[in-house]
């Protein structure tokens, strides 16, 4: 039999690799940026997208229509290359030029708005990209912010392969918290294998969760729960850890210079939570922490 060479099936089976957090612990950082478009949103936008497909949402000849903040367009821009659609991204001001820049090379179109306090704002990303979709013709938006098989495409792929990976012997998840469909599918996950699993989440210090209900503006992209959303599952998580763009900035360079490991911001938040919580963990735990995207897609911003 001929192993499948469509780039698409080689989403998904990242590494673990182990980090030093100066605990007993074992800890492994999983590497999803070794994805084909450069992030974990591989999982979730091949999987709306098949599903959409499937349903009939999404016919030969349509428009992808998205609200990202440059990951989830980077995978809808590669899929719509592949697949012969037509994509339209709409991303914040704060979107990193590479990231846009990587849309754009994908033969995406790319919509930039303004940076907005408030969710509901009608000259923000996820407004804007409602509004095209409704205007263009054909047009299908996985709206990943609501999209509840945006858990899904993580509680069938993510989280089975982290407990592959650590053989069932997992005792803590720790993951960024944006549009919750990573923490919320993957600990539903883990807890169904496992209850005494630790769950962690990790979101923006100035997020609309986090400040309860009263954002205020933060710099770090793909992080931040900003609005009241149905895909957040607290049942299936234990803590949620807010951290400061300080924080999050700040580990950048001890994971590339100490661990050689060139993160975006968000893993840079993760990091800094887990190797804060690490004290706290014991030579009989197994950790395993999601590094979202590469520092690549960030150089031009200073960070390193």
């Amino acid at each position: 039999m001929k192993p499948p060479h469509d780039i698409l099936s080689r989403i998904g089976n990242t590494p673990l690799v182990k980090v030093n957090f100066d605990s007993p612990a074992s800890i492994f950082a999983k590497l999803e940026y070794l994805n084909p478009g450069g992030s974990i949103k591989d999982r979730s936008a091949r999987y709306m997208i098949e599903l959409a497909e499937r349903r009939g949402l999404l016919k030969p000849g349509g428009t992808i229509v998205e609200a990202s903040s440059g990951n989830q367009g980077i995978a809808l821009a590669m899929i719509g290359a592949i697949k012969g659609y037509r994509v339209v991204i709409t991303v914040s001001e704060k979107a990193s030029e590479e990231k846009v820049n990587t849309i754009r090379g994908y033969g995406a179109e790319v919509v930039v708005c303004p940076a907005v306090d408030e969710y509901d704002d009608p000259r923000g990303y996820h407004k804007t990209a409602q509004r095209l979709a409704r205007e263009i013709h054909g047009a299908y938006m996985p709206d990943q912010h609501f999209n509840p098989s945006n858990v899904e495409a993580h509680y069938h792929s993510t989280g089975p392969e982290i407990w592959r990976q650590t053989e069932g012997m997992l005792t803590h998840f720790f993951a960024a918290a944006g549009t919750t469909g990573t923490i919320s599918g993957v600990g539903k996950y883990l807890k169904a294998q496992n209850p005494a699993v630790r769950v962690l989440g990790v979101d923006a210090a100035n997020s609309y969760f986090s400040t309860n209900g009263r954002p205020k503006p933060y710099a770090v992209e793909g992080l931040g729960i900003d609005h009241a959303t149905p895909l957040l599952n607290l049942a299936a998580i234990d803590e949620m850890i807010p951290v400061t763009d300080t924080q999050a900035f700040g580990m950048l360079k001890t994971m590339v210079q100490k661990f050689g490991l060139l993160v975006g911001p968000s893993s840079g938040a993760v990091a800094s939570a887990v190797q804060e919580y690490a004290k706290r963990l014991t030579e009989n735990d197994v950790a395993v922490f999601i590094v979202a995207d590469s520092g690549r897609a960030y150089l031009t911003k200073g960070y390193y």
